[in-house]
């Protein structure tokens, strides 16, 4: 008996006598968690959320036998500068921010997919392009509910695909690895569970030592109306990729964000050392060798030196400053280097002081604009596949049939503008441009459709009112020309 119903991924096996779907399957598993792609995904939801590595940070010294050791007498300060997180939300706003514009010539059409792209599903995809950004992709499932199409996030590093071809634009199946409270008698545990989603519907088990076992409900369907149960034509897993390579963010980056924590929770740990700023030499004591010197210089901040001749003891010291500007310099690096690695923008340029023009802003906006362009490219191709299970819900339905029909998803990217600018261009155009073309490149105006029907609307009611105020009845008019005929 098969493991799985039509399971594809059984193809990957070249001997299928020495390993079964199962046995595969427990392999592939055991190999991706704990797999560098898997552990960088891992660090970048971590170092956004602000778990960082500077907070496992241990304070060493040079010991006795010249080897680090542990010193916890010492300050150890685990300062974060989350200049990562914030350069996330920086891309993630910046495509995402605002809410896209669905545009087609089938009315009917667009109506449908307004309901489907509410406020909800806005957030979601904002969501998931933070996800896809910490973890190099995100993915969204697709499923039926209330008469409405819904959609789920899953983050990277849950989910272990399987592509049909080597551009990962098509999936074989997928394997989707979380943990979920439970309890073992009265004790809380985490299990770990697996779900499998294959041609033919979820398999779901649970992971227990690196083997696979039967859930409850092994085998379901992806969709179920009443008491039939339907699948896809296509596994309901869509990717929404950070860029083609599905690299995260976080490995552009990471270096110089430990660095920017270093440097800060070294320089605290350096003026809180009082007593190694100021280190006492005492004189014709007992003498040291070097490395008990080391060891004594860093952990208590003395030194004990012998005297030759007749000079009595006594105690010396020896200033030792800090210099912030050091600091200071280095943090200034870091921190331009980040943004510049990781391609996003400084708010604090000093291209925005007094009353800059746009082509200043659109400098300053280069570098996170052409890395938004790849992220565009990859949420079109995405959307396509969106829409392909859009298309087939609705026709499922009874909705319609609206294959074939061409819409055009528009990102507003949410960029700093000099609106007088702006706006002074737009009066410029008049007579040039359309309407519609200049009420669309307005910075007041979101939706450019509805504003000419409200500017529509506007006209109508000033030429009603004017002619109330003139006392202009047209069936007057009309009846005393054909008196005067």
């Amino acid at each position: 008996m098969l493991f799985f119903n039509n399971f594809s991924v059984r193809t990957k096996v070249t001997n299928p006598t020495l390993m079964n779907d199962k046995e595969f399957l427990e392999h592939e598993i055991s190999a991706w968690k704990y797999s560098p792609e898997r552990l960088m995904q891992i660090k970048g939801h971590l170092y956004f959320e602000g778990e960082h590595d500077i907070l496992h940070r241990k304070r060493l010294v040079i010991g006795e036998n010249g080897e680090l050791t542990e010193v916890k007498n010492l300050p150890n300060n685990k300062i974060i500068d989350n200049q990562y997180g914030k350069l996330v939300l920086q891309k993630a706003n910046y495509i995402l921010g605002q809410p896209f514009v669905v545009e087609g010539d089938n009315e009917q059409y667009i109506e449908h997919l307004k309901r489907i792209f509410d406020k909800r599903f806005m957030r979601l995809l904002k969501n998931a392009g933070k996800a896809a950004l910490n973890g190099g992709l995100a993915w969204l499932y697709v499923y039926p509910d209330d008469d409405i199409l819904r959609f789920r996030m899953f983050p990277a590093y849950e989910m272990l695909p399987f592509w049909k071809d080597s551009e990962h634009t098509e999936l074989d199946c997928a394997v989707r690895v979380y943990t979920v409270q439970g309890y073992e008698g009265k004790t809380p545990v985490l299990i770990e569970k697996a779900e499998v989603y294959a041609a033919d519907g979820v398999h779901r088990f649970i992971l227990k030592n690196g083997r696979l076992v039967p859930d409850e409900s092994t085998d379901m369907p992806y969709v179920t109306l009443g008491a039939v149960a339907f699948n896809w034509e296509k596994i309901p897993l869509i990717a929404l990729k950070y860029n083609e390579s599905e690299t995260p963010l976080i490995k552009r980056v990471k270096t110089l964000q430990d660095g920017i924590n270093v440097m800060l929770s070294d320089f605290e740990n350096n003026l809180q050392e009082d007593a190694r700023n100021t280190i006492l030499v005492l004189k014709n004591y007992d003498g040291t060798n070097l490395g008990e010197f080391r060891k004594n210089l860093a952990a208590y901040g003395a030194v004990k030196v012998r005297c030759d001749g007749d000079s009595g003891g006594g105690v010396e010291t020896l200033e030792i400053n800090v210099n912030p500007d050091n600091y200071k310099t280095i943090l200034e690096i870091f921190k331009k280097a980040l943004i510049e690695n990781g391609m996003g923008f400084d708010a604090k340029d000093d291209r925005l002081s007094g009353n800059p023009n746009q082509m200043n802003i659109q400098s300053m906006y280069s570098d996170i604009d052409l890395d938004a362009n790849d992220m565009e490219t990859e949420l079109q191709a995405a959307f396509e596949e969106i829409l392909w299970f859009v298309n087939a819900y609705l026709n499922s339905t009874g909705k319609g049939d609206f294959e074939g029909e061409q819409v055009n998803v528009i990102f507003n990217r949410d960029m700093l503008m000099n609106e007088t600018e702006s706006i002074a261009n737009c009066q410029a155009s008049v007579g040039i441009l359309s309407d519609e073309t200049i009420v669309g490149q307005h910075p007041w105006v979101d939706d450019p459709k509805q504003e000419l029907e409200r500017l529509k609307k506007q006209k109508e009611e000033a030429q009603a009112e004017f002619e109330r105020q003139q006392g202009y009845n047209p069936f007057e008019q009309e009846k005393g020309g054909v008196d005067e005929e």
